[in-house]
């Protein structure tokens, strides 16, 4: 049987507790990271939107390294939009200094009307080295 474990980053936003969820599952060889956004440490939304999506990013970094991962480890990315047409830029230019060379992660962007106060969200699958 696959054992299941929790995974959270040291520096843990407060909306796991709120929303009873883990940061990310390790299953196996495999990490399943839930949507990170662009939470303060309250747990609230940052309200400039290209900050958002850096610290998003910034969550996830620090949810993968909890579990010995970095972002060359994803095997899976999914993103969710409130805007993407008028958001797609700003998104771009973080994603560029993220992954700023090949090979680039594959990629689902998906437009939502709503992330419980957030305007960005992203969720992955890693493999664990």
């Amino acid at each position: 049987m696959n054992q299941r474990e929790a995974v959270f980053p040291a520096n843990r936003h407060k909306l796991y507790e709120e929303h009873g969820y883990s940061a990310a599952i390790r299953s196996g060889d495999l990490l399943f990271v839930s949507g990170q956004v662009g939470s303060r440490e309250n747990g609230s939304p940052e309200p400039e939107f290209e900050r958002q999506v850096e610290l998003a990013f910034e969550n996830l970094q620090a949810t993968l390294n909890a579990a010995g991962c970095t972002l060359d480890d994803l095997v899976d990315v999914t993103t969710f939009h409130t805007d993407p047409e008028n958001q797609f830029d700003t998104i771009m230019k973080v994603k560029q200094k993220m992954f700023s060379s090949p090979p680039y992660p594959n990629w689902t962007a998906v437009g939502v009307n709503w992330l419980a106060g957030f305007d960005f969200e992203i969720k992955v699958i890693a493999r664990i080295p």
